[in-house]
């Protein structure tokens, strides 16, 4: 396990943290299609956290894309970044989220992350500031739908609904079971929406959430406590505004 300080010029308030999502979301790239689906790698990213000891631990497990099978896996674990603000939630993520993605030993391919991307008060949500920061292609899958509305899909499996901000479509929600409820997709920097959608499916061939957040979530509970961190509480379980 990789153990990560905490950046110096990371930002330490809420108004300097809005001011560099604002200049990092120039630089999105929203007219890539991103990788097909079950080609080469797909990497999940997820962190759990112990406030009390203001601790957290990141994993990034590395899927092949055809079997969904472990390719590779690496964790970090650090003091927390930044304080608990909705829409901010990437700052306290993205430093051990980094250092885990640089410990792995192959390529990740496309990363899923368990928040938003698009789908965001500020329209950068943690998978488009990871994608900007890594020059990887990313998504955003989500448990819950942070502040838009949306109308419940259809019950079969693949069926969708937008995600609206301003007219704008800015993900979608997504039926992965027949008759559950959906998962909330968007796209993060360097994939569209359609394919972030197309992943997501082919990421989710028995379960509601994609293979790759349920095995980052679970490598990095583990990480958690081995880091001395009893009683985790995942970051990854959907937090508002990741």
């Amino acid at each position: 396990m990789t153990t990560v300080p905490i950046p110096d010029d990371w930002p330490g308030t809420e108004a300097r943290a809005r001011a560099v999502q604002e200049e990092l979301r120039a630089r999105l790239v929203r007219d890539e299609t991103g990788p097909p689906p079950g080609t080469g790698h797909v990497t999940g990213v997820d962190v759990a956290y112990d406030d009390a000891r203001d601790l957290v631990a990141a994993a990034a497990v590395v899927l092949d894309a055809v079997t969904l099978g472990v390719v590779a896996e690496a964790t970090a674990a650090g003091r927390v970044a930044f304080p608990y603000v909705p829409g901010l939630l990437a700052f306290r993520e993205l430093p051990a989220v980094l250092a885990a993605l640089d410990a792995l030993p192959v390529p990740p391919g496309l990363v899923v992350c368990d928040g938003y991307g698009l789908a965001h008060p500020r329209r950068f949500g943690l998978a488009c500031h990871l994608g900007v920061l890594t020059g990887l292609p990313t998504i955003g899958v989500a448990k819950n739908p942070f502040a838009f509305t949306y109308a419940d899909p259809a019950a079969p499996r693949g069926s969708t609904a937008p995600l609206r901000a301003d007219g704008e479509e800015v993900g979608r929600a997504l039926r992965t079971r027949d008759g559950v409820k959906p998962v909330f997709v968007s796209a993060g920097h360097r994939v569209t929406l359609d394919n972030a959608c197309a992943h997501t499916l082919a990421l989710t061939p028995a379960y509601r959430l994609p293979e790759t957040t349920r095995r980052a979530d679970a490598l990095c509970r583990r990480a958690l406590r081995e880091a001395g961190g009893a009683g985790a509480d995942s970051g990854a379980a959907g937090g508002p505004g990741r």
